[in-house]
């Protein structure tokens, strides 16, 4: 496929997800604008814009546009909006969520140094300047704290992690799958003064967190 064909084929993804869901149109844009086949390895980049998952080495995959698009939507953010991400993968995610944000907003970790390095070379060819960090998410970023949004691209089997949700200010939002392999959940964390408040919004099935 030419770079055409691949438009093409993001406008037809789009306009699938228009069809079937109540994404928002600044979310649709994003997923419109980035090139996700830059982000898959090449044996499947001719299904780059199927709406499914993908591998993506050491035991990843890349969510489907769909799962992509409803995390971005419910973190609901603005331009300017810091945002931290636990689960760099391929970059693709960041990459969406950057195209609303703007440059220099998202703050990434990645626990497989591999999948780290090779993400911040990709986004940092395809323009985004998102900060990749390769380590434990529980640790990660603490001196940029606190960030507008969180969110998850693995599980964590017990519930989102205190360290995470603590780097979130108060009004601010965490996403992310919940629960152990068959039995996760989609999550939304609302910070407030009194505590926190917990959206569930579907199963899903994501890779467990490390």
């Amino acid at each position: 496929m030419d770079d055409a064909d691949h438009a093409a084929a993001r406008r037809e993804l789009v306009d699938g997800l228009r069809r079937r869901s109540d994404i928002d149109e600044r979310t649709l844009a994003a997923i419109e604008s980035v090139p996700r086949h830059a982000f898959v390895p090449e044996r499947h980049r001719s299904r780059a814009y199927a709406d499914r998952p993908l591998p993506i080495g050491h035991d990843q995959t890349v969510s489907a546009p769909h799962m992509v698009a409803l995390m971005t939507d419910l973190l609901d953010i603005e331009p300017g909006d810091r945002v931290f991400e636990v689960g760099t993968g391929c970059g693709y995610h960041a990459a969406v969520v950057a195209e609303i944000v703007g440059p220099g907003n998202v703050y990434s970790v990645e626990y497989v140094p591999e999948l780290a390095e090779s993400a911040r070379k990709r986004l940092r060819q395809l323009g985004y300047d998102v900060t990749v960090w390769a380590g434990d998410g529980q640790i990660a970023f603490r001196d940029e704290a606190p960030f507008d949004v969180a969110y998850l691209t693995c599980a964590p089997a017990d519930g989102v992690p205190d360290s995470i949700v603590d780097r979130v200010q108060t009004g601010g939002r965490v996403v992310a799958p919940v629960g152990r392999v068959g039995a996760q959940r989609l999550v939304r964390l609302t910070v407030k003064e009194e505590g926190v408040e917990r959206e569930d919004h579907g199963g899903v099935r994501f890779v467990p967190m490390r």
